[in-house]
């Protein structure tokens, strides 16, 4: 199908940004990787199209003080190859790795993603394994929001009206740090049917930290808290992982059963730890 008429802006200022959103009746366009199909299929119909592609300063991926900044006009090919993502925080990458196509991650930005929460897609999961917050401005000021709080819902956020993302941040992962994504792809579309992010960090005799993300299982990303606890505890692999999803509600649909997407999250939780641990190790 044709888009409806619709207005199309570049703006090449934030200022600008701004004012073409007072009205409520622009959407803004990074990748177009969602909008552009919504609007084909006239499941979105904004009267105008406002384009980040000529704004300064959203595609830096820089390091200061610890905390990496990634803009969020950033690509995903961009977030996975980056020299400061793979030495700094490689979780980041190795999802960014996984994500649909090269011809989606060559076009599709980290902040369009995070925006459109997707309930299976790849970042949200990473991002709320490795703390990350989510940098939002608007004409009023800017404020960060943690990732784990950001994603409330299938395609809803914390975001207000009139804001954007602008860059997500994240702390550098420590050189002892081991970590994984895993993924079962969903086979038409590349999206995880269930995708498991870990980080650890041994500490003594066992295991000083344990993140566990999980995305594409329910309706928003969530961290397996309980699992988490577990590792920290001295629990084996076997036995945290069997917690995991437990107490949330799960998808169901067509491909996967609420019970199979249970039972992908604990298998997967199961292996990515231990590739963790062991490039911990």
């Amino acid at each position: 199908m044709i888009a409806n008429p619709f207005t199309y802006h570049a703006p090449e200022s934030l200022e600008e940004v701004f004012s073409m959103l007072e009205d409520g009746s622009g959407k803004i366009l990074a990748g177009g990787m969602s909008l552009i199909p919504l609007m084909k299929l006239r499941l979105a119909s904004p009267e105008s199209v406002i384009d980040l592609r000529r704004v300064p300063g959203l595609k830096d991926i820089t390091e200061s003080g610890g905390v990496v900044r990634v803009g969020a006009m950033a690509t995903h090919h961009e977030v996975e190859v980056s020299p400061v993502i793979r030495g700094k925080c490689p979780l980041l990458g190795e999802a960014a790795g996984q994500i649909g196509d090269t011809q989606v991650r060559n076009v599709g930005t980290i902040g369009g993603s995070v925006a459109h929460a997707d309930p299976s897609a790849d970042y949200p999961g990473a991002l709320v394994a490795l703390e990350a917050r989510i940098r939002l401005r608007s004409a009023q000021g800017e404020r960060v929001v943690e990732a784990s709080e950001f994603f409330v819902d299938a395609f809803t956020t914390a975001m207000d009206a009139g804001e954007i993302v602008v860059a997500v941040e994240v702390a550098a992962e420590e050189p002892s740090e081991g970590y994984k994504y895993e993924k079962v792809p969903h086979p038409a579309s590349g999206f995880p049917v269930v995708g498991v992010a870990v980080r650890v960090k041994r500490g003594g005799r066992g295991i000083a930290l344990a993140r566990i993300g999980v995305t594409g299982m329910g309706a928003r990303a969530f961290r397996a808290r309980n699992a988490e606890a577990l590792l920290e505890g001295g629990a084996d692999v076997a036995t945290a992982a069997a917690v995991v999803g437990v107490g949330e509600e799960a998808n169901s649909d067509l491909y996967a059963s609420a019970e199979y997407r249970r039972h992908l999250a604990q298998v997967h939780a199961a292996r990515a730890i231990a590739s963790a641990l062991t490039r911990a190790s």
